[in-house]
């Protein structure tokens, strides 16, 4: 971004210097954001049970998974469930349980008709018996061993067959909405398998399932988020795939996500947010931020989305850092190219909130630089807002942290301000920060050192003694 080239003096440092480094700056930002978001595909999870099934089940959970069973009491197992009556739910239950151990996984696949049984149950009309065959599938497709995972391929259609044509009218049925979840999250499984870009999303994306999945992203007030936590991981690996994302937008999918992180960061805003409500909020975050990533026009157009990622930023900052670090990600992803967003970050006074965040490790605050450079980016005006602000005083306090990339992003965001604005010219050496640029030129290595003499000889020529890069 910077060149090296024989330094005369400040009068060299001319506009197109500065529109030149904007323009590499941004080539730069935008193909990290897409590198971001292909590392994002795979993410493995567990499934959330009900707390109450999570106590009943948690000693019978340490007895299971290493009980092992001979094939034929597996085939047994399989003929009780293909007896139906009754005690099928509880048969399938009980397998359920069973497959919890590597070896059954292994001893059920290889059975005759297991598969085809447990698929069967998923066009039961019984539908707690789809809910065990469901989380049967839940607990092959957490297998490492490629035969088992395999053997779930199959089921893919039938699960996007009953999330397609789910009707409004189960959404208050606790059984169903149950059902969503666990099969939501079988598919979130499919999704990752290594042959889901070449069979399996091509499949989702034709199977009418993507309003659906859409839909289910709002959580049902009585039932919990799981059913949109699983939709919205499903709609995450969609989004995170080499596809064209112009058909999830297409179907609202940004404008969506984006109204239930409004409507989430209004809650947290409030205090005491409920528990569980990150596990909704992540992936949200890497749906809105990914969809922003892939490029194109469409942006949301609601600044309040502005105060819901910041508030999350701030809320989750100590308790789940890495949920703040995606926030901040997704507000980068927002403001890259946004001038409105970026307006609206100074006109609704967050800077100083992004300002805070500098002193925070962990990649918080080389995200809150990224934003921040995207502001500086547009131009004088939003340069003399960044200034008033305080960033100048900030930045002279990051020049001097350990971490080389929040030094270097540190001199980006300086190299804006003070090319500019003369107020930041004058800001910053009233702040004392000649100094700082000076140990950077004279300590430093590599491209820190050759930005740290570039900003001295173009911009504070009576300090520097530089003849040439």
């Amino acid at each position: 971004m910077w060149r090296l080239k024989t330094i005369h003096h400040k009068a060299s440092a001319s506009a197109s210097d500065l529109e030149e480094f904007k323009r590499k700056r941004r080539e730069f930002e935008k193909a990290l954001r897409q590198a971001r978001k292909d590392r994002q595909l795979v993410s493995k999870r567990l499934l959330q049970n009900d707390v109450e099934e999570e106590e009943k089940e948690e000693e019978e959970s340490m007895e299971t998974c290493f009980t092992f069973l001979s094939s034929e009491q597996v085939k047994e197992m399989i003929r009780g469930v293909q007896m139906g009556g009754e005690e099928k739910a509880a048969r399938l239950a009980s397998l359920r349980k069973a497959l919890r151990n590597p070896e059954n996984q292994l001893a059920f696949i290889k059975s005759e008709n297991s598969m085809h049984m447990l698929i069967g149950q998923l066009s039961a009309h019984n539908a707690q018996c789809q809910l065990e065959a469901t989380r049967c599938l839940h607990q092959l497709s957490h297998s490492s061993h490629p035969s088992v995972s395999q053997a779930c391929v199959p089921a893919g259609p039938y699960l996007l067959t009953y999330l397609s044509s789910q009707s409004t009218q189960l959404t208050n049925q606790r059984y169903n909405l149950a059902v969503v979840e666990a099969f939501g999250f079988t598919l979130s499984q499919l999704l990752q398998a290594k042959d889901a870009t070449e069979k399996i999303i091509p499949a989702v994306m034709a199977s009418g399932i993507v309003p659906h999945l859409i839909s289910a992203l709002t959580p049902d007030p009585e039932f919990g988020f799981g059913p949109a936590i699983e939709c919205s991981w499903c709609l995450h690996y969609l989004v995170s795939s080499s596809l064209d994302n112009s058909m999830l937008i297409a179907h609202g999918a940004l404008s969506h996500c984006s109204a239930v992180l409004i409507a989430l960061g209004g809650a947290v805003a409030k205090g005491n947010p409920q528990d569980g409500l990150e596990l909704l909020i992540w992936p949200l975050l890497r749906c809105l931020g990914n969809l922003l990533a892939s490029g194109g026009d469409v942006i949301p157009e609601d600044t309040r989305l502005l105060a819901a990622l910041c508030v999350f930023a701030q809320i989750y900052l100590h308790l789940h850092p890495a949920l703040s670090r995606e926030s901040l990600w997704t507000l980068n992803n927002l403001t890259a190219g946004s001038s409105g967003f970026c307006s609206g970050l100074l006109l609704l006074n967050m800077v100083p909130i992004l300002i805070q965040f500098l002193s925070f490790s962990g990649g918080i605050n080389s995200m809150a630089l990224r934003v921040l450079g995207n502001i500086a980016h547009h131009g004088p005006e939003y340069c003399v807002g960044l200034t008033q602000a305080g960033l100048l005083s900030a930045l002279c306090a990051t020049l001097k942290m350990a971490d080389p990339e929040v030094v270097t992003l540190s001199l980006e965001v300086l190299y804006m301000l003070v090319s500019s604005s003369p107020q930041g010219v004058e800001e910053f050496t009233r702040l004392n920060g000649i100094p700082l640029l000076e140990a950077i030129q004279y300590n430093n290595e590599g491209e820190q050192r050759v930005r740290a003499a570039y900003i001295l000889d173009h911009h504070f020529p009576s300090f520097s003694e530089v003849e040439s890069l």
